[in-house]
Formats: C-alpha cells, structure tokens, sequence
C-alpha cells in the first residue's frame, strides 16, 4: 500500500501550488483503489517577503515522511529538485482528486 499527500485547497481538486499549501489531504491507495487516511496541516513554505525558507521544507518532508509521493497542481523548479533531492517523489498534476489518484499508478 502506498500513501500520497495531495496538495488541495479545496479538498476536491489538486489545485495547490506546493508553496502555498497550508494542508495535504493524505490517501492510501490500495487493489481497489484509494482511502482517505487524514490531513496534515502545514506551514507554507513560501513567503512572498522571505522567499523560500528551507527549513520549513525540511519540516514539510518531515511532516510527509511516510508517504510516497505528494502531488501539487504547481511547484517551483528550485524546490522540486530540493525535495527529490532528500528522496521526495514530486508530481504536477491537474484535475480532481479522484480523477488523478484513479490514474495514479506508483
């Protein structure tokens, strides 16, 4: 079974840059599918007079640590290869939440 983190500011689409995330929705996907399995509230990382502040994505990989991929409509190129280079698998992608995790294959 593996868990993925959504970014969503509406808890029905993917539609959060990563930046700008105060939560991810987190869902396990199984043979049948895919299961809410809770919310993890964040601080976002970006913030428009700081810029970005890598602790705060250290505490944001911290905070997704058990979960193998998180998915976010929009993240930067200096963050995404920030994460993926600590090990976080990083997807953009647009559409709802069900519709994405339906096509998810990990």
């Amino acid at each position: 079974m593996a868990k993925v983190a959504v970014a969503t500011s509406d808890g029905f689409t993917v539609n959060e840059h990563f930046g700008h995330a105060q939560f991810f929705r987190v869902y396990e996907l199984n043979a049948d599918g895919y299961e809410y399995a809770g919310i993890r509230d964040a601080v976002a990382v970006c913030q428009q007079a700081l810029g970005h502040d890598t602790t705060r994505f250290d505490k944001i990989i911290e905070l997704l640590s058990d979960c193998d991929a998180v998915l976010v409509n929009r993240i930067g190129e200096g963050a995404a290869a920030y994460l993926i280079e600590r090990g976080v698998r990083v997807f953009e992608v647009s559409g709802t939440i069900d519709a994405v995790l339906t096509r998810l294959k990990l």
